[in-house]
């Protein structure tokens, strides 16, 4: 990759901030920056060369959600679950797959799926539920064999681009044993209904209605082949359901210090001392905040699914929600009230930035998972309720 990838996520960017106030009083997707991030080619940024992507490793993705959120962090927010679908997909190595069962036919319809991807298509992830939040053990969708394939029925909330892509993954539990988890790569189209509830404080661009499924797909749309793996693909990659949103909110974080950079300069503010501290303080936190991520990051790629390496993916998430709230809260403060006003950026970035702890999982689940692990348990299994 990757000088590519991150020169275009770089020169994008501008664009998609440029929209990003439209689409944020609307409500609307922004289907303009998803046509340029497919130009781009940025839609088979985890898919293996072999298979016509650019082959990007974690720390890379990581780069490049970190720009694509400084321009908006909505269609980043989005952009991420693509990733983190194509990315989960292209890191089932050769010894990965025999370890999990995986049969050939699986391996084959995977590959499938990423050339697809590496071609423009993108997929969203319809996992979360209302009740249960992302806690994949507690899904109401159930699914069931049928002639030829599988029936999955149920209803996903929080599905970020819903409406707009080309397949979803869903999460669901087996009609006939309750406590397995598989995941399926349904198709965009016939069986799938979306409910338009996404009305938020922030991330208001992301389309992230309700999905009702009531839907056939083929045998081979269940990933891996072999029922059951949803959890242990959760514990294996923990980096693609938890620090996969970390840079973006790194980046929404360091796109709140430029604007307000650029607000306290338009206003002649840039003089007092006490704003430039702020700046000061916003910088250092957030320059720790990225040092965090890209050491995940690094760790990911290095030694992927280690006790210590899965440590700092939980770190990372903690670190970058906690900071982009309070960074994007402080440069608000240091603006003073004409940037609360509605259509101003960081009026807008203060609100995509607040829900950066609220993402599964949120900041006090990484809070506690931290502090089992420090405790010496194995925060996995340690707690009142299941992580996943």
């Amino acid at each position: 990759m990757t000088v590519h990838a991150l020169e275009a996520a770089r020169r994008l960017a501008p664009r998609l901030a440029a929209r990003a106030a439209d689409h944020d009083r609307n409500g609307s997707f922004p289907v303009e920056d998803f046509a340029d991030l497919r130009a781009a080619g940025l839609f088979g940024l985890m898919v293996p060369r072999e298979l016509g992507g650019l082959g990007a490793t974690f720390a890379e993705y990581a780069a490049v959600a970190t720009e694509l959120a400084r321009g908006n962090g909505a269609t980043a927010l989005v952009f991420n679950m693509h990733a983190s679908v194509t990315g989960a997909l292209g890191a089932v190595n050769e010894e990965l797959a025999e370890t999990l069962g995986v049969p050939d036919e699986a391996l084959a319809a995977r590959d499938r799926l990423l050339r697809a991807a590496a071609e423009g298509a993108w997929y969203a992830v319809a996992m979360s539920e209302r009740g249960a939040g992302a806690r994949l053990s507690q899904l109401s969708t159930v699914y069931e064999a049928v002639e030829g394939g599988w029936h999955l029925k149920g209803s996903k909330a929080f599905c970020s681009g819903a409406g707009h892509p080309d397949g979803y993954l869903v999460a669901a539990r087996s009609a006939t044993d309750q406590s397995v988890v598989s995941q399926f790569l349904v198709p965009a189209g016939e069986g799938i209904t979306v409910e338009p509830t996404w009305d938020s404080l922030g991330m208001r661009a992301t389309s992230s209605h309700d999905v009702h499924l009531d839907v056939t797909v083929p045998a081979d749309r269940l990933l891996g082949g072999v029922e059951g793996l949803a959890l242990v693909v959760a514990q294996l990659m923990p980096h693609w359901l938890v620090a996969s949103y970390a840079a973006v909110y790194v980046g929404v974080a360091r796109a709140s210090i430029d604007a307000a950079a650029e607000h306290l300069k338009a206003r002649d503010l840039a003089g007092l001392p006490a704003v430039r501290a702020r700046l000061g303080r916003a910088d250092a936190a957030v320059a720790a905040a990225e040092l965090v991520v890209a050491e995940a990051a690094r760790r990911v790629d290095e030694a992927p699914g280690d006790a210590e390496t899965n440590r700092w993916v939980w770190r990372a998430k903690l670190l970058a929600g906690t900071t982009a709230a309070d960074v994007a809260g402080s440069m608000l403060e240091a603006a003073g009230t004409s940037a609360t006003r509605r259509g101003h950026p960081l009026e807008r970035l203060y609100r995509d930035a607040r829900c950066g702890s609220l993402h599964p999982a949120t900041s006090d689940v990484c809070a506690d998972w931290l502090g089992i692990a420090a405790l010496g348990g194995d925060p996995d299994r340690d707690g009142a309720t299941p992580r996943w």
